[in-house]
């Protein structure tokens, strides 16, 4: 609570908020095109028969800690998390796959059917350094299949991924797709690694040096140019792979192909979550300059039971909104959309006021977009307003036009018009081709 002293301030003095740094708002301009995005990936989504999930914008902190892995950057230096008022140390969403898989296993959705398809849009945070598409309250949308341990299901999230850009009309993204093992193969590759990299720790990235005992395979994910340059000759775990890991992916670049997919194996694409197996894709594009990544995903298979559930295959991808609006700002796309009135009326003196804004409401109840005035300004300035908001029609009734309960209906796209009855009016709108 503020004390009394806070109070007496906060009467004198003048505070301009501000929003917090790394976050922004989404201005009326530009919420059009979010929706249409989100129109977009929905439509993709439920087209490959994917459902909606929702879950809560924070969780207890051991869901990330267990699911993330406490050494990752995110858990280490990255999540929002406190203590709320019962002890009990809470952390909002850095990412969206350990909530639904949580859910998953709470509402025992694997027991409806045995494969389970859900796809997400949600914000989520983490406290890192703000840059161009990457905030601290960012937006996500993801898609999660659990329940098939099959190539099949990670083809499937793969096509879906590029399905949503291609619907976009981003056309210049390309594939990388790799595997990183499991936990057969995967320790014994992580030594062999861990024993190359330190002949050359001296010289690497601090960052680098710490993660070759941590996690040894994000190193070869570093964007480091000197230690991209002295980690070019290390071993990749596709030459390391257990014979099951091996087929996996081989049926995985078959599947592709009959796809007509087109891929590159990127032996260096690694996961920042410790939940990943087998498969590894990322999805980029070269109009995001050094941070090209507009969708990353792969296989999880241990993740059900290190989060206490059954033993769940899993696969699933996640992409940045903001990401991907920086390259629809960036090519002008979608510029054209905005939340427009159909029909403007205006009223012409003030005893057609109320008549006005009864059809105005009358209208609107019909489904047709409707504006009128509320600032009893003049039929002049009526005019521009309805311009302005770039209304298809404009209607001006005054005293004689109710009399006669007939008007001009202007169409401000033609520059045309034609005398209507006023009872016809929502017929003749909803008739109208816009």
């Amino acid at each position: 609570m503020f004390g009394k002293f806070e109070i007496l301030i906060s009467k004198f003095e003048t505070v301009t908020f501000k929003t917090i740094r790394g976050t922004k708002d989404i201005l009326p301009a530009e919420t059009p095109r979010w929706q249409y995005v989100e129109s977009v990936l929905r439509a993709v989504f439920h087209r490959f028969n994917y459902k909606e999930i929702r879950t809560p914008v924070f969780e207890q902190t051991s869901l990330f800690a267990r699911s993330i892995g406490e050494l990752t950057d995110i858990v280490g230096k990255e999540m929002y998390t406190f203590t709320d008022r019962s002890s009990e140390s809470l952390t909002l969403k850095p990412e969206g796959t350990a909530s639904v898989m949580r859910a998953f296993i709470q509402n025992n959705l694997g027991e409806a059917q045995p494969l389970v398809k859900l796809y997400y849009l949600s914000p989520m945070f983490r406290q890192e350094r703000p840059q161009a598409g990457r905030l601290r309250q960012f937006h996500q949308f993801g898609a999660e299949a659990i329940g098939s341990p099959f190539p099949e299901a990670d083809a499937e999230i793969i096509a879906m991924t590029i399905e949503i850009y291609r619907q976009l009309s981003l056309a210049h993204c390309a594939l990388k797709i790799n595997s990183v093992g499991c936990e057969k193969c995967r320790p014994r590759y992580k030594k062999i690694l861990q024993a190359e990299l330190r002949t050359i720790a001296p010289q690497l990235s601090e960052e680098s040096r710490r993660r070759i005992e941590q996690n040894p395979m994000r190193v070869l994910d570093s964007k480091d140019e000197n230690d991209i340059r002295l980690t070019a000759a290390m071993p990749l775990i596709t030459d390391h792979l257990c014979e099951e890991c091996s087929s996996h992916f081989g049926n995985v670049k078959a599947l592709l192909t009959t796809l007509h997919i087109s891929y590159t194996v990127d032996g260096r694409l690694v996961r920042g979550l410790d939940y990943y197996t087998k498969t590894a894709f990322e999805l980029t594009s070269d109009e995001l300059g050094s941070q090209d990544a507009l969708a990353g995903g792969g296989r999880y298979d241990l993740l059900a039971q290190e989060l206490g559930g059954k033993p769940t295959p899993g696969v699933g991808f996640a992409a940045g909104i903001e990401r991907l609006m920086m390259i629809i700002e960036k090519n002008t796309m979608l510029n054209g959309l905005d939340v427009r009135p159909t029909i403007f009326l205006a009223a012409a003196d003030s005893s057609s006021r109320s008549w006005v804004i009864e059809k105005t409401m009358e209208l609107r109840s019909r489904g047709i977009a409707a504006e009128t005035d509320f600032l009893q300004r003049s039929l002049k300035a009526q005019m521009r307003e309805a311009d302005r908001q770039r209304a298809a029609f404009v209607l001006v009734i005054g005293a004689e036009e109710l009399k006669r309960q007939t008007a001009a209906l202007k169409n401000l796209r033609v520059k045309g018009e034609r005398e209507v009855s006023l009872a016809d009016l929502p017929k003749i709108l909803s008739e109208e081709s816009l």
